[in-house]
């Protein structure tokens, strides 16, 4: 692998990584308001968003 492909592969990787981000925080800001319920090991878990 010479130098030229070394940095493609790196802003390919900085560019995968910043796509998966944003997909990350808009999938976040759009979660609806309401009320979260989980079960875990120590029980039910309900919490008022």
């Amino acid at each position: 692998m010479n130098r030229t492909n070394g940095l493609y592969f790196v802003i390919g990787a900085l560019i995968v990584v910043i796509g998966g981000l944003g997909a990350y925080i808009f999938h976040e800001e759009r979660k609806p308001d309401g009320i979260e319920m989980s079960i875990g090991q120590n029980g039910v878990s309900i919490e008022q968003k």
